[in-house]
């Protein structure tokens, strides 16, 4: 429990590992290759042994992807992480603005036409290359697949993941993984459709109701799934590591060799469904002409969360907020300077382990403090840790996998007097996750619809942030899980059951950076007392408990609604877990939730 996988190369290893990347191009012929953060199963985290992009370039980041070229070598990345990677990669690596720049469009400009692009059938989706190939199309320029040379010159790549599997218990799952195939079934049978392949690990231990440890902080099992029209389910996984769980899956459920996934493949019959955005090409081949395309079968009914799921995660909220919260009063006793970012993370990561229910983290913890809080999603390391001074305020990102649920919370922390420029911009991204947090909305409407509302105070001001406004959560599963988001691409209708995080923030580069998260539930929205309901409408239900610091909220910037929701925030946050902390503790929070 709690370790650290870590695959990465140190700025002086990234020159000769992509030089030897490009001799190996200039033996196939080829005039580049794609290295993106993916592996076989298309999900967002990656074993040790598929770190290949942190590998070769030195970026660590949850998203992103490298094309090698032989005069150029870029690294595509998101706003998350345009400060991160910097400070990462060595200058053989060109940072590429990822998506303002598609893959596409880069390599019109840096190749000729006639130009050959290898890459891994494995680790890139349908629906990634169709996108790609239309963009290059009229240039001449190809994308071949070629097995993957990243493996091919690392020496040392880790063994695949081969951590045990186990039972995910029925009065946490909510309903026996069966009847999920059953329910499951029917739908691709008014589809017309014979089978449907998935591929993510989430989906399928969602489906089985079985979690495992193959990917650090994410309590899932590598593999494969065919679920059929009648319900039976061919699982593709390593029999070494279902030891605890032949009983449980039961006869519906066959288990086979990974390797026998592509023939098994080859001989369905009928309609099969693939999900271009998840399915790899490899898979698309070997299922040929029978595919249809579809969304994975499990995403939707995952998402939605069924009563035992979010009563779980509910109260997995409430033994969590207390870690926080003894977290937090800890940290305000300590005189400013005196601690640095590993004591926090450390205090915090023993706080919660002292829950027997917790079985890891959610993901690694994040506490920048000072410029390193403007790092979205910074890791501190032995070369990074920084002290807590007087003025700074810490980004404090965290969370637990427990059994009964998953938690992200997000708190900034004043250390000292803040600036008042830092309060300010604390105060506007509170009234956004607050307006975001109030918000009721008419069925049918998705995250792009409603997203603005947590930026708009942020946005009066000529600010704003580049990662979403919020991503889905899973129970006792991915922290991020799809395909629900507040993001403005996102076209998934809202539906109650759904969690999702609310965390609006803003980052001064080189100063200061700020972030607010609770996870919040979708609601079936009550009439309001004496109202003519023109239409059935949702809300949300916070299920996030921690008190907000009151040190850098400027009163007089928040409207009289906003001050209502926090004080009330406040007095439900002392209700729920002070009867959870050491007498000290409690006597702290009465202070910390006083209202405004």
């Amino acid at each position: 429990m709690f370790q650290s996988f870590e695959v990465t190369a140190r700025p002086e290893q990234g020159p000769p590992r992509l030089a030897k990347l490009r001799d190996l191009m200039t033996t196939l012929g080829i005039d580049g290759f794609l290295i993106p953060r993916a592996d076989a199963h298309q999900g967002e985290y990656v074993s040790a042994r598929d770190e290949r992009l942190s590998w070769l370039t030195g970026f660590t980041g949850s998203a992103g992807f490298c094309v090698a070229l032989q005069s150029n070598a870029g690294v595509f990345i998101d706003g998350r992480y345009r400060t991160q990677v910097k400070a990462q990669v060595a200058d053989v690596f060109t940072p590429v603005p990822w998506p303002e720049v598609s893959m596409g469009a880069w390599l019109i400009e840096q190749l000729p036409d006639g130009g050959k692009v290898g890459f891994d059938p494995w680790l890139h989706t349908v629906a990634q290359m169709e996108q790609t190939r239309a963009i290059l199309s009229d240039k001449g320029i190809t994308l071949v697949q070629v097995e993957n040379l990243v493996d091919a010159i690392w020496d040392d790549q880790p063994a695949p993941a081969m951590e045990p599997v186990k039972p995910h218990p029925l009065e946490f799952a909510g309903e026996a993984h069966h009847d999920k195939c059953v329910r499951l079934a029917d739908t691709l049978r008014q589809a017309g459709q014979s089978s449907a392949v998935i591929t993510l690990p989430d989906s399928i231990c969602w489906l089985l109701n079985i979690r495992g440890a193959d990917i650090p902080r994410n309590p899932i099992a590598q593999g494969f799934a065919i679920l059929h029209a009648d319900a039976r389910v061919d699982l593709f996984m390593d029999a070494a590591k279902l030891n605890d769980v032949m009983d449980h899956l039961g006869p519906n459920v066959t288990v086979h060799a990974p390797n026998d996934f592509l023939d098994r493949l080859a001989g369905l019959t009928g309609a099969v469904r693939l999900d271009k955005t998840s399915v790899p090409v490899c898979v698309a081949d070997a299922v040929g002409a029978l595919a249809v395309w579809g969304d994975d079968p499990c995403a939707l009914p995952k998402a939605c969360k069924n009563p035992a799921e979010i009563a779980g995660s509910a109260e997995a909220h409430l033994r969590d907020g207390a870690a926080v919260v003894e977290l937090l009063a800890w940290l305000d006793a300590q005189a400013p300077g005196t601690l640095s970012e590993t004591q926090v993370v450390s205090q915090l990561e023993a706080n919660r382990r002292r829950d027997n229910a917790l079985q890891d983290i959610s993901f690694e913890t994040i506490a920048g403090t000072g410029p390193n809080g403007a790092i979205m999603h910074y890791r501190v390391t032995e070369d990074t840790d920084s002290r807590l001074e007087d003025g700074h305020l810490i980004v404090l990102d965290s969370g637990g996998q427990y059994l009964d649920g998953t938690t992200d919370i997000t708190r900034t922390i004043a250390i000292g007097t803040p600036a008042l420029e830092a309060r300010q911009a604390f105060t506007r991204v509170l009234a956004g996750m607050i307006a975001m947090s109030r918000l009721r909305w008419p069925e049918g409407l998705a995250g792009r619809d409603i997203e603005s509302i947590g930026r708009l105070p942020l946005w009066m001001a000529g600010q704003d942030f580049d990662h979403g406004l919020g991503h889905g959560v899973g129970a006792y599963l991915s922290v991020h899980e799809g395909p629900q988001r507040l993001s403005r691409v996102s076209t998934v209708p809202l539906q109650p059951g759904m969690i999702l995080s609310n965390e609006p923030g803003y980052y001064r580069e080189g100063a200061f950076g700020i972030r607010i998260e609770n996870l919040i539930v979708v609601e079936n929205a009550a009439d309001l007392p004496g109202g003519d309901a023109h239409r059935a409408m949702l809300n949300w239900r916070t299920l996030t408990f921690a008190p907000i610091d009151r040190r850098l909220i400027v009163p007089e910037m928040l409207d009289a609604g906003a001050r209502d929701w926090l004080n009330a925030y406040h007095a439900e946050t002392f209700e729920k877990i002070s009867p959870r902390l050491s007498p000290e503790t409690a006597s702290w929070l009465r202070d910390a939730t006083r209202a405004l």
